[in-house]
C-alpha cells in the first residue's frame, strides 16, 4: 500500500512537471508520434482491448515523419486483461485503394494524408479501425531501442547488409542493427513478406526489453517522462499514462505475429504486393474483439 502511495506521488509530481516543460506544439523532427484516431474513442476502465497502427516513418533529417512514405505497417492489438496481443503486419508495397486517391501502395497513404489517411487504408484492406497511430522516425527507432539496452530478435535467414551479417538464432542487437534488421529485404526469400514478419519481431523483443526495464527495474516514471520529452501528441498526459499501463500489460510469451498473405507483380513498371484482402478480414474477425489469436494466422 505505501508503495503504491509513493508511486502515485510520484507520478503526480511527474504531471506536474510535465505541464511546464513539455511544449505545447511545434517541436521539429520528433522522434515519435502518437495520435488518436479521428472516429476512435478514449481510452477508459471498461475497455480491454486497445488496437494501435505502428508506422515506420522513412522521413530524412529535416522531413516531417508525419508526411513521409511509412517504412514499416503494423496493426497491433493488445488485450489488458489475458495479455495476449497479436501483430498484423502489412507489407509496405501493397497495392490498395487510397480513400480519396485511388490505388496506389499503401505507404503514399503518409504523404497523402499523413496518419489518419493511412488508418483508413489500413482499415478498408484489414477490417479493423485502430484506436491509435504511432509513428517512428529512424532516429527514434535507434534512440528507443538503445534506451532500453538493444533488443533480442529472432533473425530466421543469413543475411549480409552494409552493416551487418545476421546469422539465425535469438540474436540481441543494438540500435543501428535494430533499425538496420527491419529494413532487411533483399536477400530474404519472402521479400516484403519476411520483412513484415522481421518487423513485427523486432515489437516484440522491444516489448520484452522495455517491460524488463520499466517493471523490474522501476523505471516507468522516468520512461514515461523522457518519452513525452521526444513525441508528438494530441492526447492528454493522463490518456498516454493509461496507454503505457495497457501496454505493460501485455505478456511478450502471448503475442502472435502475422502477416497479410499476398502475391507479387507489377502496376505499370512498379513492383507491388497484391494483398489477400479476404484472408487478411478473415483474420480480422477472429481477433477484432479480444486480440487473442488461437490457431494458425491463416
Amino acid at each position: 500500500m505505501i508503495r503504491r502511495m509513493l508511486r502515485l506521488v510520484v507520478f503526480g509530481v511527474l504531471l506536474a512537471l510535465l505541464a511546464l516543460v513539455v511544449p505545447d506544439g511545434g517541436r521539429t523532427e520528433p522522434g515519435f508520434a502518437l495520435l488518436k484516431v479521428e472516429t476512435a474513442h478514449e481510452v477508459d476502465a471498461g475497455q480491454n482491448v486497445v488496437w494501435f497502427l505502428v508506422l515506420g516513418s522513412d522521413a530524412r533529417p529535416g522531413e516531417s515523419i508525419l508526411g513521409s512514405r511509412s517504412d514499416a505497417i503494423q496493426l497491433v492489438g493488445i488485450n489488458t486483461v489475458n495479455g495476449h496481443a497479436v501483430t498484423i503486419g502489412i507489407p509496405r508495397d501493397s497495392w490498395v485503394d487510397i480513400p480519396g486517391f485511388g490505388n496506389d501502395k499503401i505507404n503514399a497513404a503518409m504523404v497523402y494524408g499523413g496518419p489518419q489517411l493511412t488508418a483508413r487504408a489500413v482499415a478498408n484492406l484489414v477490417g479493423i479501425t485502430p484506436d491509435y497511430v504511432f509513428v517512428t522516425s529512424f532516429r527514434g527507432v535507434i534512440a528507443m531501442a538503445h534506451a532500453i539496452g538493444g533488443i533480442t530478435v529472432r533473425v530466421r535467414w543469413d543475411v549480409t547488409t552494409n552493416l551487418h551479417h545476421y546469422r539465425p538464432g535469438q540474436r540481441h542487437l543494438n540500435g543501428l542493427e535494430v533499425l538496420d534488421f527491419a529494413r532487411v529485404r533483399h536477400g530474404l526469400p519472402g521479400g516484403d513478406f519476411d520483412r513484415s514478419l522481421d518487423q513485427s519481431s523486432v515489437l516484440r523483443g522491444g516489448l520484452r526489453q522495455l517491460i524488463d526495464r520499466v517493471e523490474r527495474q522501476g523505471r516507468f516514471e522516468s520512461a514515461l517522462y523522457s518519452f513525452m520529452r521526444n513525441v508528438e501528441t494530441d492526447l492528454s498526459i493522463g490518456e498516454i499514462y493509461r496507454l503505457a499501463r495497457a501496454v505493460l500489460q501485455v505478456d511478450p510469451a502471448k503475442v502472435r505475429q502475422c502477416v497479410v498473405p499476398g502475391g507479387v507483380g507489377f502496376e505499370g513498371s512498379a513492383s507491388v504486393v497484391f494483398p489477400d484482402a479476404a484472408g487478411a478480414r478473415a483474420l480480422a474477425a477472429r481477433v477484432r474483439s479480444d486480440a487473442t489469436l488461437h490457431g494458425a494466422c491463416f
